[in-house]
């Protein structure tokens, strides 16, 4: 016997980005032709899709874990890897997608509707597309993001057009046995139903489903029993149709108490949509009252009691019997009527479409706070610095060096001396933590060494040949303003002699 599954919590991680390749081109009389390092894959997404084909979330409860494929490694040849598979996940219509912490994420309403759930990491890039006029080899390539770890939680909200409300052992089931082809749990003692029951009714040319919410108790709406794991099934309902025992034995109901306490739970009751399909409010719903089990001849004197009491408020009023098939068939019309008019000033739903908000012109791209944990230390907090913090390679000084360009152009440096930091400052981001160094030229204002290494990071005692090599090289530079002006040159002078 299937399970009816309307709230699972699932892990999803997406697929990780493919490292970049770090390549010299090769061939003979060609030693050192260039960078030819590809790009990495980009991760595969968890991506959900709303499926008519699937009514329940059963298949999460199961496995409730859910993984993207990774991204190829570049290679050299300028050979960029594969982009990871992405992991489609279909869910019925009606699911609700929340973070963690209960925030709605997404309402996945109508065929097709999508919802990257995580997005798979992207390639790292290959020294090839590093290559700039300062670093025309570089030595180093960046490493691939890891993917979007998210737990998330789904909740079904049953897309029925009426929905059927009432006590426990209302009858309920019953109705939706006889007026459908579903087959509920039925029988002859008191019990309350666990799980929604959805069927399918045709009247004549229209066709609506029925869902039968489990039974409903006085402070349902707070929590009280299983009140708010129901009562969301009933927010895209269209018809609310009230179904009364009039048989009931408890000396303290009858079907006028039983109705007000109903309304005033669904009054009470604040859906987590506000607007829900522009369908409103649950108390604004259209109502329709069921006096069920007339087939007992207590219960259809009691209904004679109540009937016009009922039809004061303007709801239709129906007298059926579940067990003895009476007024089933002027019920079924009913209910394909006001569905008719539903559906009539409400457009059918479609598949949403994704909302690409950009961020704004001057928006903040990173933050400087002091840390709590290291005096005089600091905290970069931003999307830009952390990505390029995960993208690089500290066994590597030339990429290190990459990385401190990266950051002096990005301001991060010029936001630290504003905070008042000093030199061997500590100063971390994303979890790593560096001995901060001021006035640390850019790239292309040092002279480069060798592949994989970088001036700033190599400070030996004692002067070596690459570094004997870079100074003359500097030597032989233009003099800069300072020593012009100590040698008495000016700008004629060399106009003159040149």
């Amino acid at each position: 016997m299937s399970r009816f599954v309307d709230r699972v919590k699932i892990d999803v991680v997406a697929g990780n980005g493919g490292h970049g390749c770090s390549s010299v081109h090769r061939e003979k009389f060609k030693p050192l032709g260039g960078p030819d390092g590809g790009n990495g894959g980009n991760g595969g997404d968890v991506r959900l899709v709303v499926d008519p084909q699937v009514h329940t979330l059963l298949d999460f409860h199961f496995r409730p874990h859910a993984r993207g494929t990774n991204g190829g490694t570049g290679e050299g040849g300028h050979r960029s890897g594969s982009s990871g598979t992405e992991l489609v996940l279909p869910v019925p219509d009606g699911t609700v997608v929340l973070d963690d912490k209960g925030n709605i994420l997404a309402d996945m309403v109508g065929e097709g509707t999508e919802f990257i759930a995580a997005q798979g990491g992207r390639g790292g890039l290959g020294n090839a597309a590093l290559a700039s006029r300062a670093r025309r080899a570089p030595g180093f390539a960046l490493l691939g993001e890891p993917g979007e770890e998210r737990e998330l939680v789904l909740e079904l909200k049953s897309v029925a057009d009426v929905g059927l409300v009432g006590f426990p052992s209302a009858g309920k089931s019953s109705l939706v046995s006889v007026l459908s082809a579903a087959k509920p749990k039925i029988a002859d003692y008191p019990f309350t139903t666990l799980t929604p029951n959805l069927g399918v009714v045709t009247a004549g040319a229209e066709v609506f489903t029925v869902a039968d919410v489990p039974g409903l108790i006085p402070g349902a709406s707070e929590g009280r029993g299983l009140g708010l794991e129901f009562l969301r099934h009933l927010e895209r309902c269209a018809v609310l149709a009230h179904v009364v025992d009039c048989a009931t034995l408890d000396p303290g109901r009858d079907p006028v108490s039983d109705i007000d306490a109903l309304e005033a739970e669904l009054a009470a009751y604040r859906p987590a949509l506000d607007v829900d399909h522009s369908l409103g409010d649950l108390a604004n719903r259209p109502r329709i009252v069921v006096l069920n089990k007339v087939d007992i001849p207590e219960a259809d004197e009691l209904a004679d009691l109540v009937e016009a009491d009922i039809a004061e408020r303007g709801w239709p009023v129906f007298r059926v019997s579940a067990v003895a098939h009476k007024g089933l068939q002027e019920l079924t019309f009913a209910l394909a009527e006001m569905v008719r008019e539903y559906r009539a000033a409400h457009a059918k739903p479609v598949a949403r479409r994704q909302v690409i908000r950009p961020k704004a012109v001057d928006h903040g791209e990173f933050t400087v706070v002091a840390d709590p944990a290291n005096d005089g230390g600091f905290i970069v907090r931003g999307e830009r610095p952390e990505r390029w913090i995960r993208q690089t390679q500290f066994d590597n000084d030339e990429a290190v060096g990459y990385l401190a360009d990266r950051l002096n152009r990005l301001g991060v440096e010029a936001a630290l001396v504003k905070k008042g930091a000093k030199p061997g400052a500590a100063v971390t981001i994303a979890g790593v933590t560096f001995d901060w160094e001021p006035t640390a030229p850019t790239g292309a204002e040092v002279p480069l060494t060798g592949r994989g290494t970088d001036a700033r990071l190599d400070r030996p005692d004692r002067v070596g040949a690459a570094e004997r090599k870079v100074a003359r090289s500097m030597r032989r530079q233009r003099p800069d303003d300072e020593q012009e002006e100590s040698l008495g040159w000016d700008d004629d002078t060399l106009d003159d002699d040149e």
